[in-house]
């Protein structure tokens, strides 16, 4: 099995930085990649950003691209999320998952095979 556990959202205000964090631990020999994905109220989960396992390619949302940073500390099992220029409308939960295979698409949560239990983040105009 595979545990992952997220950390760092908060209340901030609009234009303000959030440094989320989603640490790995289990089974995560062989997997392909770890994503962020967020859900609103009433909406889907939606993609946010993307790494491969050795965190050498990045895939972000067109959202995202100049905001948020998508990083991986490998040593630790960890990935980072910072998220800069933040609007209200980024206010969500924002989950982490791994996806074990290759041939899946970085971009879809159906890819994913794990999960986190997501962490709040609010954004005040």
């Amino acid at each position: 099995q595979v545990q992952l556990v997220e950390s760092g959202g908060g209340l901030v205000q609009a234009g303000g930085s959030l440094r989320l964090s989603c640490a790995a631990s289990g089974r995560t020999r062989g997997a392909s990649g770890l994503g962020w994905f967020r859900q609103a109220p009433g909406k889907e989960r939606g993609f946010v950003a993307a790494i491969d396992w050795s965190g050498g390619s990045t895939y972000y949302a067109d959202f995202a691209k100049g905001r948020f940073a998508i990083s991986r500390d490998n040593p630790k099992n960890t990935m980072y999320l910072q998220m800069n220029s933040l609007k209200p409308e980024d206010t969500a939960v924002y989950y982490c998952g791994l996806k074990r295979y290759s041939y899946s698409n970085f971009d879809s949560p159906a890819s994913y095979n794990y999960w986190g239990q997501g962490t709040q983040v609010t954004v005040s105009s």
